[in-house]
C-alpha cells in the first residue's frame, strides 16, 4: 500500500515540476525556425513607414508555450521594458481585477450595479453581469476618430465626460432593457471601475489592481491612469510590458491558477469565457464573453478566427493590441501594434503563429 502511495505522490510531483511558471524572468523554450517562421515575420514585421503610418505596424510580438518564451521581437519605439498602451485590453484587465474581488466574496454577478455605484439610480436594474457583457442597455456610440462628433467614447475620454467618466456614462438614456442586447461600450467598462471603488472600499481601491493582481503575478511596472475622480480608466488607459501582459494570459489559460494559488475562482473564469446569450453575430467579429472576446460560433455564424482552435479567446484593443490565449495549444500570444489603417487581421496572425510553433 505504502509503495503504491509513494509512486502516486512521485507522479504528482513530476507533473507539478513539468509545469513552467515565470519568476522574475520567463523561462525560455526552443525557438521556432524555418519557412513558417519566415512567413510569420513577413506578415507581422513588414517594412515600416513611420511617415504614412500605413500597413501592419507591429510594436511587439511575444509567443509563449506552456509557460516558456518561444519567440520575442520588438519594433518601432517599443522595447522589452516598455510599458505599452493597451487601449481596450484594459477592459479585460479590469474584469480580471474584479475576479479577485469576486473571489473574496465582495459581490455577486446578479447584484444591481447601483448597489455599488449610486449614480446609476436612473437605471436600478442593471446588474454587474450586464456591465461585464456590455449589455447595460445604455444608449452608447462607440465611434472613434473617424466619427468624433457623434462618439460617446470620444466625449467621455477627451471632452465633456473626461473628468468623471462613470458619471458621464450613467447619465445616458437607455435604448434597451438591461441584459437583453449587446452594444460594445467603453462606458460600461468604466462603470465597472466605479463599482470596484465601493466593492473593495476607498482605502484599498487606489492600490487594489496591484495588491490583488499585479503583484501576485510578479508584475512590477504596470501603469493605470485614473480620471479626475480617481476612478481607473478601465476602458483604455492601462500600460503593461508585453512580458507582463502575458502573465495575465497564462493566469487565464490555467483557469485562474498561479502556481499553487487559485487567484481567480474557476467559476469566474468560466463566466468570462461563456458567450453572451443576447449576442447577434456580425461577420468576422469575435463573440463577447465577460469583457473578453471568444472564437466561438454564435447566432448561426462561423467562428471569427477559423484557422485558430475554437477555445481561443482574447483581450483586444484599438490600433492592433491583442492578448490571445489558446489553452488547447498551451499558447499565450501578446501582440502590440500601431495599426492605423485597419489592415491587420487576427486570424492571419494566429494562423501564422500556429504554423511556426506546431511540430
Amino acid at each position: 500500500m505504502f509503495k503504491g502511495l509513494s509512486l502516486f505522490l512521485l507522479l504528482i510531483s513530476c507533473t507539478v515540476q513539468a509545469e513552467s511558471w515565470p519568476g522574475e524572468q520567463w523561462p525560455v523554450g526552443p525557438k521556432p525556425s524555418g519557412t513558417a517562421l519566415d512567413a510569420l515575420e513577413a506578415y507581422a514585421f513588414p517594412p515600416r513607414d513611420d511617415n504614412t503610418r500605413q500597413g501592419i505596424r507591429t510594436d511587439a510580438l511575444l509567443v509563449i508555450r506552456d509557460g516558456q518564451i518561444l519567440y520575442e521581437r520588438y519594433a518601432g519605439p517599443t522595447r522589452v521594458d516598455t510599458p505599452h498602451l493597451t487601449w481596450s485590453i484594459s477592459k479585460s484587465l479590469m474584469a480580471t481585477v474584479l475576479g479577485v474581488a469576486y473571489g473574496e466574496g465582495l459581490f455577486k454577478l446578479d447584484d444591481p450595479a447601483v448597489k455599488f455605484y449610486p449614480a446609476l439610480e436612473k437605471h436600478p436594474t442593471i446588474t454587474m453581469a450586464d456591465l461585464l457583457h456590455w449589455a447595460s442597455g445604455l444608449d452608447w456610440q462607440e465611434d472613434y476618430e473617424y466619427a468624433p462628433l457623434k462618439s460617446s467614447v470620444v466625449a467621455m475620454l477627451y471632452t465633456r465626460g473626461h473628468r468623471d467618466m462613470a458619471a458621464f456614462t450613467a447619465d445616458h438614456d437607455r435604448y434597451a432593457a438591461p441584459g437583453q442586447a449587446f452594444r460594445y461600450s467603453s462606458g460600461d467598462s468604466n462603470l465597472l471601475a466605479a463599482t470596484l471603488k465601493t466593492i473593495v472600499g476607498p482605502s484599498r481601491y487606489p492600490d487594489y489592481p496591484w495588491t490583488a493582481l499585479f503583484e501576485p503575478l510578479g508584475i512590477h511596472n504596470a501603469v493605470w491612469e485614473s480620471d479626475a475622480k480617481g476612478t481607473f480608466v478601465a476602458s483604455s488607459y492601462a500600460y503593461l510590458r508585453a512580458r507582463d501582459l502575458a502573465r495575465i494570459g497564462l493566469l487565464m489559460a490555467r483557469d485562474g491558477r498561479w502556481g499553487e494559488r487559485q487567484l481567480l475562482p474557476r467559476d469566474w473564469v468560466a463566466f468570462n469565457l461563456q458567450p453572451f446569450a443576447g449576442y447577434k453575430a456580425h461577420q468576422d467579429e469575435a463573440v463577447p464573453g465577460g469583457q473578453w472576446w471568444l472564437n466561438r460560433p454564435a447566432d448561426g455564424a462561423p467562428s471569427p478566427w477559423p484557422d485558430a482552435p475554437p477555445d481561443t479567446f482574447a483581450a483586444l484593443g484599438h490600433w492592433g493590441q491583442a492578448l490571445y490565449v489558446i489553452p488547447s495549444e498551451k499558447l499565450v500570444i501578446v501582440r502590440y501594434g500601431d495599426d492605423r489603417d485597419g489592415g491587420y487581421r487576427h486570424n492571419e496572425l494566429l494562423k501564422r503563429v500556429l504554423g511556426a510553433v506546431r511540430p
